[in-house]
């Protein structure tokens, strides 16, 4: 097997090994970065519905509190105008949703589908958790989604939930008295669950992947031509030469020429052994014949 096969052999054996330690790094800092980026999104959707939350009780509610005494308004509720706030999103961001997810729910459009019940149930059957980060499949694809127990630790959120003697009439007449009560204090009635969709991100990061592969091949097929050309240029080249001159020498040529040295180099250093081995046989041939 001649040198140069070897050598790319080997060449072959350390750039695929090092293409599949560098691929299998990429791929993970690159799905792990994107994941990161759909929750960070989700985390944005969820804050800008808390916020929603907090200013609709503390600056629409007062305002409202009047009215609310002859006819229910659910844009006082902070639930309501969190959701209808974030429908606006989706209007332009179709695969984004916010949905205060209760078990019973006053307003039919929160009741729970099953696998936000299943998500309220982990809640409820562990109260120290305060977050729930998860992926499912939908029409649209892939999907992440946040979720965030509501729990009732305000007790003037009793005055609607509690019973239906206890409950605002106007509240009573616009969505009747068989949903939304019978809710306690501390009780964990339901979640906030944002979902994004993952599918652009996952895009982005397998095409800064195949980006990544393509551009390390290129350099490692570059790097392999130009260590092939140095190896044919410095090595391969000048030992032919000289194996062809050696071999003239052992035919009995010795009016071969000297093989010329421009190299100081470990090539170098045969040829000017070989030059004096030559002349060292020329000098004893020259003596046996005399």
């Amino acid at each position: 097997m001649k040198l140069i096969l070897k050598f790319n052999l080997v060449f072959i054996l350390v750039f695929l090994a090092g293409l599949a330690a560098a691929g299998y790094v990429s791929w993970t800092l690159l799905q792990n970065n994107a994941r990161d980026e759909i929750v960070q999104n989700a985390r944005l959707v969820m804050e800008t519905a808390l916020s929603t939350r907090g200013y609709t009780s503390s600056q629409v509610q007062p305002l409202l509190a009047t009215q609310m005494k002859y006819t229910f308004l659910p844009q006082s509720v902070p639930a309501y105008s969190a959701t209808e706030v974030l429908e606006g999103l989706k209007k332009n961001f179709p695969e984004y949703s916010y949905k205060e997810a209760t078990l019973n729910p006053t307003n039919p459009r929160d009741r729970a589908a099953d696998w936000e019940a299943d998500i309220v149930q982990q809640f409820r059957g562990t109260s120290e958790r305060k977050e729930i980060v998860g992926e499912r499949d939908t029409p649209t694809g892939r999907s992440l989604y946040i979720a965030r127990p509501i729990k009732i630790t305000d007790p003037g959120c009793l005055s609607c939930h509690s019973t239906v003697d206890a409950a605002p009439k106007t509240m009573v007449e616009r969505y009747g008295p068989a949903n939304g009560f019978g809710w306690q204090l501390n009780e964990t009635v339901g979640a906030q669950v944002v979902s994004v969709p993952m599918a652009v991100p996952i895009q982005r990061a397998e095409a800064a992947f195949r980006v990544f592969m393509v551009s390390l091949t290129a350099v490692f097929v570059f790097i392999g031509l130009a260590l092939n050309l140095m190896l044919w240029r410095m090595v391969i080249r000048p030992v032919s030469k000289l194996s062809k001159l050696a071999d003239e020498v052992s035919l009995g040529n010795m009016d071969a020429p000297e093989f010329s040295v421009r190299t100081r180099d470990e090539i170098g250093t045969l040829a000017e052994s070989f030059n004096r081995m030559r002349k060292s046989l020329v000098q004893a041939m020259r003596m046996l014949e005399s």
